[in-house]
């Protein structure tokens, strides 16, 4: 519950102006309001999410991709799901790892972007976002050493550049640009397979779209921390995906996903049918 004005010191109040990080802020301020440091990690909830995060670089911007990929995933709504990804005009954040840590890192990246933009008067750089998202990695490690790391995967569209970019982060912070795609979360090793076979440069967004379905679907087919297969078409979950151009950041319809996922997995059964005739 937030602090009454009361309860806060006056002095910290205007040092929010002075300090360039929301979350330097709200640890002097209130620093039982920042995500937790330590868990416990007997709770079994806390170890059942498995999750894919994956980016795709297209020929006029780049899109994101995040599965459901959970044990509980039966219990989920599409509105749950469409909470795995953070948006705001110009980028968009995907987390795996457990949901509800992944939920306070996207809430607090946000907040950081927010603050910084309303102390400097102008919007933070593809390259600054990525620098902030560093720093909050970063103080995750205690997490990270329970093991319960959150990967964060950051894509948008730099103004500067005039093109589509991807970060991907290790768990001591470190970032890397990656020029094509990048996956991240328990089923990336089985994503980044079908992404290095699909992807090809000057791809469009629905081209990189299917191609991000494809290998969600292939990382929750394969991934032993999900327990189902690829999109769930009868009770019409999702993957959420968003893409970032020059316009901006906008979230992919669920009908137009549906409509690309069905495709997708059409294609899949009938090379599979293919694949038996063969045999």
């Amino acid at each position: 519950m937030p602090l009454p004005l009361s309860a806060v010191d006056e002095d910290c109040l205007m040092s929010s102006t002075t300090i360039d990080s929301f979350a330097v802020f709200l640890r002097r301020v209130a620093p039982e309001l920042l995500p937790p440091t330590t868990v416990d990690t007997s709770v079994p909830e806390l170890l059942r999410h498995g999750r894919t995060v994956l980016a795709i670089r297209y020929s006029g911007g780049v899109v994101i991709a995040a599965d459901l990929g959970s044990a509980m995933a039966r219990h989920l709504r599409q509105s749950d799901i469409d909470r795995i990804l953070g948006t705001d005009h110009r980028c968009a954040i995907g987390v795996a790892g457990a949901a509800g840590l992944a939920g306070e890192m996207i809430r607090l990246f946000q907040a950081e972007v927010d603050h910084l933009e309303k102390i400097q008067g102008q919007r933070i750089s593809m390259d600054g976002r990525a620098t902030r998202l560093s720093s909050l990695v970063r103080s995750n490690g205690t997490m990270m050493a329970q093991g319960l790391a959150v990967t964060p995967l950051l894509a948008g569209w730099d103004d500067l550049a005039h093109r589509g970019r991807i970060f991907s982060y290790d768990g001591t912070g470190g970032r890397t640009e990656e020029h094509s795609h990048a996956c991240v979360g328990s089923g990336a090793l089985f994503a980044s397979g079908v992404l290095n076979k699909g992807y090809r440069a000057g791809m469009d967004r629905d081209e990189s779209v299917a191609l991000a379905i494809r290998a969600l679907d292939t990382a929750i087919s394969d991934d032993t921390a999900s327990s189902r297969s690829g999109p769930d078409l009868s009770r019409g979950l999702y993957p959420t995906v968003a893409c970032a151009d020059s316009h901006g950041v906008t979230r992919i319809p669920t009908e137009e996903v549906a409509v690309l996922a069905k495709r997708v997995v059409d294609q899949i059964t009938a090379e599979s049918d293919r694949e038996e005739g063969r045999s």
